[in-house]
């Protein structure tokens, strides 16, 4: 039974990396609240600027947030180091969940063995190049085993500590926990509802020059070229951004 006036500790603790983000980071907490709304969960929010340019502009009372050195493998490690849930959920500030994201998440890690997981991807434009790039990086991560940060990765806290965190590498710190995780003989589980993300990578940089420059990406780091050589080849790509934020996005 539930005492009046206590709350009831975060079942997860939803954990987003930014940088440069103060444009858009109040739509951002605003959509993650929706989403947790009536759930146990909590919001941390990890600005990789020293100077929190992005969560000074939180309006918020409802959000957590923290600053760590820039790059997604650092600020989700001190997430997660702060958080109070029992699973983490991993969220690109420019990713939105499906409605029903935290009972999904909920009931896929209440099923025997289950580490964690990822939701299906999704690209957030009506063009219908994209509907076939979703079918096959869905098919890539059902076959593999192997999901991306766009996805929204979760995985029980635990199991996080066990294998090491996020490795702090320029990119490549999604597939390399996931293959971590499957390598350590812990199941994930791709979850049939679709997180989506922004196009906007793929827009400045042309459809297919992304596509096959990404793959290529990944066949070269499965095959054990370092992170820290393949980021010579996925500059960072200015968003828009408010006077002063320079915003930069860094996905696969």
């Amino acid at each position: 039974m539930k005492t009046p006036g206590i709350r009831m500790p975060p079942a997860v603790s939803i954990i987003v990396p930014v940088l440069g983000e103060a444009d858009r980071i109040n739509e951002t907490a605003a959509h993650l609240a929706d989403i947790a709304r009536g759930h146990p969960a909590e919001i941390i929010i990890v600005d990789g600027d020293p100077q929190g340019s992005t969560i000074k502009k939180i309006s918020r009372s409802d959000v957590r947030t923290r600053t760590a050195p820039r790059g997604r493998g650092a600020q989700m490690n001190a997430g997660a180091a702060a958080a109070r849930g029992n699973i983490l959920l991993f969220v690109h500030a420019d990713t939105t969940l499906p409605q029903k994201a935290i009972g999904d998440i909920l009931e896929a890690c209440r099923r025997p063995g289950i580490a964690g997981g990822a939701f299906s991807l999704g690209i957030r434009s009506p063009r219908p190049v994209y509907r076939l790039m979703e079918l096959w990086a869905n098919l890539r991560s059902r076959l593999t085993g192997i999901a991306y940060g766009d996805q929204a990765l979760f995985i029980k806290k635990r199991v996080f500590a066990s294998i090491g965190g996020f490795r702090e590498v320029p990119i490549m710190e999604d597939a390399a926990i996931t293959r971590r995780l499957t390598e350590n003989n812990f199941r994930i589980r791709l979850l049939p509802a679709t997180a989506c993300t922004s196009a906007r990578r793929w827009e400045k940089e042309g459809i297919l020059y992304g596509i096959i420059r990404n793959n290529i990406l990944i066949a070269l780091f499965h095959a054990g070229v370092s992170p820290r050589v393949l980021v010579r080849f996925y500059p960072d790509v200015p968003r828009r951004h408010s006077p002063g934020s320079p915003q930069l996005a860094s996905r696969l």
